[in-house]
């Protein structure tokens, strides 16, 4: 496997290169090729359309008997992909093109046939101005006057792309964002004027409810104007005090709270020592630790149960005495 990557083979002494035998071949042999259609045709059996590019294995021999300047012509056989119908074409060096041969049409290709038409129109006006110098003047002439012609169409392309090259359009996009900053103005300020109008709206309206509010609220003021001011009792002279019945005197008016918070219960014996020492009665809460404060002046708010106690205890400790 190594022998196959060496470069420079050993060729003993006695190697004779002309005894080597020569494989003879014929001249119509067939290759097996890769090709792309090198143009567009039709199959004539199934008329089946092969456009320019589609992949063939083809067979490829050399024609015999044809050359262009000592160049070889080559044909090719190929089959067609629907019905299996073998189409042959050759190259044709003369005119740098292929030629179909058989088994399909060339499709019409409108290129080709213009340039073979201006060959022929070219060959035809060489012919005639070989035998006639009349006709070399009057050809002269004409294409005098189709290059005027051609340069004064080229003369106004060069004015108009002149003309065109004078329009500045950094300044026609200047102008339109102007206008569109003058645009987008207009409507903000649109906006604005309805946003005004709204809050002037808003305000009118707020206005009219007060006004209704306060219409509403005017028949209530005399009402008002009635009720007792707070510091009226200050600028008011002092009432004269009502005359206290004797029973109220004894038992109390009924609408004073009672104030039972300070009752302390008093022994008989702590009673009767009282009334011996002074005669009087010592008021409630006086008596702290067993010793009695001393007589406290009688208040209209004492209550009435407390006052019954106190004469029932002051009769039960006279009796005793």
């Amino acid at each position: 496997m190594s022998e196959r990557k060496v470069l420079n083979k050993y060729y003993p002494p006695d190697f004779d290169p002309s005894k080597i035998p020569k494989l003879k071949l014929p001249k119509d042999r067939q290759y097996v090729v890769r090709l792309m259609a090198p143009f567009n045709m039709r199959c004539k059996t199934c008329g089946e359309y092969i456009y320019k590019g589609k992949k063939f294995n083809a067979r490829k021999e050399t024609v015999q008997n044809e050359s262009y300047l000592g160049l070889p012509i080559f044909r090719f056989y190929i089959k067609c992909t629907r019905c299996l119908a073998e189409i042959t074409f050759k190259t044709d060096p003369e005119n740098t093109d292929y030629t179909m041969e058989h088994g399909a049409t060339r499709n019409f290709q409108a290129e080709k046939l213009l340039e073979e038409e201006e060959k022929r129109v070219q060959k035809e006006r060489e012919d005639e101005e070989l035998n006639n110098p009349m006709k070399v003047l009057e050809n002269r002439t004409k294409d005098s006057k189709l290059e005027m012609e051609v340069l004064e169409n080229l003369q106004e392309l060069k004015d108009l792309n002149q003309r065109q090259a004078h329009v500045d359009f950094e300044a026609m996009l200047q102008q339109h964002r102007l206008s569109e900053e003058e645009r987008e103005q207009q409507e903000q300020e649109e906006e604005e004027r309805e946003a005004a109008a709204l809050v002037e709206e808003s305000r009118k309206r707020r206005l009219l409810e007060d006004s209704d509010s306060e219409e509403d609220a005017a028949p209530t003021q005399p009402q008002q104007a009635l009720l007792p001011n707070p510091t009226a009792i200050l600028d008011e002279a002092p009432k004269a005090k009502r005359k206290v019945e004797s029973w109220e005197r004894s038992v109390g008016t009924f609408g004073s709270s009672p104030q039972l918070s300070g009752l302390v219960v008093v022994k008989k014996t702590d009673l009767g020592r009282s009334i011996q020492r002074g005669g009087v009665l010592p008021a409630a809460g006086a008596m702290k630790n067993g010793q009695v404060a001393g007589p406290a002046p009688q208040t209209s708010g004492t209550s009435s149960l407390s006052q019954l106690g106190v004469y029932s205890d002051s009769e039960d400790s006279s009796g005793s005495n």
